[in-house]
């Protein structure tokens, strides 16, 4: 008995596990294309030249 319940909490764990592991994939692939948008998309400088993309 204790070894079924011990496969089961397991098998929670690994599928819980999986969805927030899926979950951040796509949290992370949306940070990727704002980064991206945001690397082509940025404005020039009063120089006429690129500036930084980034505030720090």
């Amino acid at each position: 008995m204790v070894a079924i319940l011990l496969v089961l909490l397991l098998v929670l764990i690994l599928f819980g596990a999986g969805f927030a592991v899926k979950i951040l994939w796509w949290i992370a692939l949306a940070v990727l294309v704002l980064w991206l948008l945001g690397f082509l998309m940025r404005s020039t400088n009063a120089a006429g030249g690129r500036g930084r993309w980034y505030r720090w």
